[in-house]
């Protein structure tokens, strides 16, 4: 049956609809922009927010064509800076990500593909030949949203990612002291000790922001420092002042 939804993302593609907004991982022990994270923003009519455009490419199967094309317009707009990229799992089922001339393999400054936890474990251990192929040719791994309703720490033992994002869900109104305080120490502890940084996203205050770094988080993202923007959005560095990880 034909389903004119299918030809609203082509359409969607084919035109000026898509585009990436960045928002900085800042390093808080040098109080500069490690990073930026690309994310789908759209201005397509029929899919005003990017979850239900996601939605509808994984329903007619164009999940992988997507993926590719946002990859090239996220490394397109940020040339000269590590780059986060959230990959969609389905994504992994196909052969796009893996060519040769995807732009992640051409990208001058590292790459870190985002995988959410929320996802099985068991389904990267089917595409583990995938994960392996990016990551021989130079590619990095990062956990999405740890703390995200339950939490996996197998993730990080099976996955060896070098990156650990903490979800929100943990950062938001944190106190430095409290028993969430105390596991996010011991989570960048044990991050640390199997080979892999920590980032807390969501940080929108001072006092969570401050809470993340007694806690030993060393890199940080949220709205206190920068809402995403296209291309690049004012990165509020005066926030960071004073505020050191502990060791």
């Amino acid at each position: 049956m034909y389903d004119p939804r299918v030809d609203l993302i082509d359409e969607a593609l084919g035109r000026d609809e898509l585009y990436i907004a960045l928002q900085p991982i800042v390093d808080l022990v040098r109080t500069r922009v490690f990073a930026y994270e690309g994310l789908l923003r759209s201005r397509a009519a029929d899919f005003d927010t990017p979850v239900p455009f996601l939605q509808e490419a994984v329903r007619t199967g164009k999940m992988g064509v997507l993926g590719r094309k946002l990859r090239a317009m996220a490394a397109a707009v940020c040339p000269a800076t590590p780059l986060f990229l959230n990959v969609h799992p389905s994504e992994l089922d196909e052969g796009w990500l893996v060519r040769p001339d995807d732009a992640i393999f051409s990208h001058e400054h590292p790459v870190y593909l985002e995988i959410t936890e929320s996802v099985p474990l068991t389904h990267f251990r089917w595409c583990h030949s995938v994960l392996a192929e990016i990551r021989s040719k130079g590619v990095y791994l990062a956990i999405d949203d740890l703390g995200a309703g339950y939490s996996n720490l197998k993730y990080i033992a099976d996955l060896a990612p070098e990156m650990v994002k903490l979800d929100r869900e943990l950062v938001a109104g944190l106190v430095e002291g409290s028993r969430t305080h105390r596991l996010i120490a011991h989570i960048v502890r044990l991050c640390r000790e199997l080979g892999a940084n920590v980032i807390a996203e969501g940080i929108e205050t001072r006092a969570e922001l401050e809470a993340v770094a007694s806690a030993g988080v060393g890199l940080v993202q949220g709205y206190l420092i920068a809402r995403p923007e296209h291309p690049y959005p004012h990165v509020n560095l005066d926030e960071l002042r004073g505020v050191r990880p502990a060791r």
